[in-house]
């Protein structure tokens, strides 16, 4: 069946406005997570089939140069600190979302290369740096189930509680700004710059994860996780080392997480 596709933090499907004036959201939200099925992608098969939807999302809103081979990926898609999503609804693709663990001994992720002026500091003084980007939902599924997003984006804080992050990134355009800064507390921390492959740039936002993260979840408890929720998404890095004060899993066990 032929789908559109919605791309990155541009089109998120629903508004900060609609989730708190709709009823039983939260509810909708944990039925979803019921259904859908979150892999992390391994093999050729898999990555091949997300690269394609992200080329049809990006695509749809004009925000890449077209290609040959109808795919969009780069080489962070290929790091060994970045974990690559796809969700499953019925065994079809529905969304996607690539996700980077940085710290000072492993800095590569995408938000990086555009905003080190920002980035690089904190990562110099032992910051761990979430950073989710190449965030597309497929459109037809995102018009049948709204709370897709949110369950997409959750995987995001998932990597944050795990790895015992202090900043969770936000890399969206202007339009954009205000629904993460309501519903996540991203504060905006630079101004659009043109952004790896892309044709429209992108603003630099931050969460700072330990100060928030309670608030976070008692306002929308779905995004609460469970260690074993964690460690099937994340487990493949048995160790980070996190900032100090952190009180994460592997708070205390900095070591080489890649091996």
């Amino acid at each position: 069946m032929a789908r559109h596709t919605s791309s990155s933090n541009s089109s998120i499907g629903i508004s900060s406005e609609q989730v708190e004036s709709t009823s039983g959201f939260s509810d909708r939200v944990s039925q979803l997570l019921d259904k859908i099925e979150c892999k992390l992608a391994n093999s050729s098969e898999q990555r091949e089939a997300i690269f394609r939807l992200r080329y049809r999302a990006y695509m749809r809103e004009g925000a890449i140069w077209q290609n040959s081979s109808g795919t969009f990926s780069d080489l962070y898609d290929d790091k060994g600190n970045g974990f690559l999503f796809g969700f499953y609804i019925d065994g079809e693709l529905a969304s996607s979302i690539r996700v980077h663990v940085a710290s000072k001994e492993y800095p590569d992720f995408t938000s990086r290369e555009v905003f080190s002026d920002f980035l690089q500091p904190e990562l110099d003084v032992g910051k761990v740096i979430v950073d989710p980007t190449r965030f597309v939902i497929d459109e037809t599924f995102s018009r049948l189930y709204r709370a897709l997003p949110y369950v997409t984006l959750r995987v995001a804080g998932i990597a944050c509680k795990y790895f015992g992050a202090d900043h969770l990134l936000a890399t969206v355009r202007r339009e954009h700004q205000a629904f993460y800064r309501r519903i996540f507390h991203h504060q905006l921390i630079s101004e659009a710059r043109p952004y790896l492959g892309l044709t429209k740039p992108l603003s630099l936002m931050m969460m700072h994860y330990p100060t928030f993260a309670d608030e976070l979840y008692n306002r929308y408890p779905f995004f609460r996780s469970t260690l074993a929720e964690q460690q099937m998404l994340f487990g493949r890095h048995q160790r980070l080392g996190s900032a100090a004060g952190n009180e994460g899993p592997f708070a205390t066990q900095r070591a080489d997480w890649l091996t």
